[in-house]
C-alpha cells in the first residue's frame, strides 16, 4: 500500500474543485499540519471558511472554495530556506514577483514567506500557491 501524501492530497482536492469552479470540497485525510496550511492560506484570503470534521478515522477538511487559486502545489522534498534566501525559491515556484506565496514552516508555526520574511526568520518550504 502507498505512504500518503497528506499535504499532496490537500492541495491536490483544492486545485482539481477549484479548476471545475466548486464553491466548496472535502478534503481527506484531516491533520494539524493540514490545518495550518489551510489558515495560512486563508490568511491570504485564497480560501474561504474551513472546517475539520471529526469522523473517527482520520478526520477531514471542508473548505470553502473563492475562485483565486491558478495553481497550488507541494514542495518536496522539503527544502531549507535561510532568512535571506527566499527570493531564489520565489524565482522557482512562483510566476512573478509578489504574485503568490510559498508556504514556509518555520519555528514559530506555518506561514507566508512574506511573513517569515518579515519576522526574519528561515524555515522549510512546505509548498506555494498563486
Amino acid at each position: 500500500m502507498p505512504a500518503n501524501n497528506v499535504l499532496g492530497n490537500l492541495f491536490a482536492t483544492i486545485y482539481n474543485n477549484e479548476i471545475r469552479n466548486k464553491k466548496e470540497c472535502l478534503a481527506v485525510p484531516g491533520s494539524k499540519l493540514g490545518s495550518a496550511v489551510l489558515r495560512s492560506m486563508q490568511k491570504n484570503r485564497y480560501i474561504g471558511e474551513f472546517e475539520f470534521i471529526d469522523d473517527g478515522i482520520g478526520g477531514k477538511f471542508k473548505i470553502q472554495l473563492l475562485g483565486r487559486i491558478n495553481r497550488c502545489g507541494v514542495i518536496s522534498p522539503r527544502y531549507s530556506v535561510y532568512k535571506t534566501g527566499y527570493t531564489r525559491w520565489e524565482r522557482q515556484f512562483l510566476p512573478a514577483v509578489g504574485v503568490g506565496i510559498l508556504i514556509v514552516s518555520t519555528s514559530q508555526g506555518v506561514m507566508s514567506h512574506e511573513e517569515a520574511r518579515e519576522k526574519g526568520i528561515g524555515g522549510r518550504l512546505i509548498g506555494y500557491v498563486y
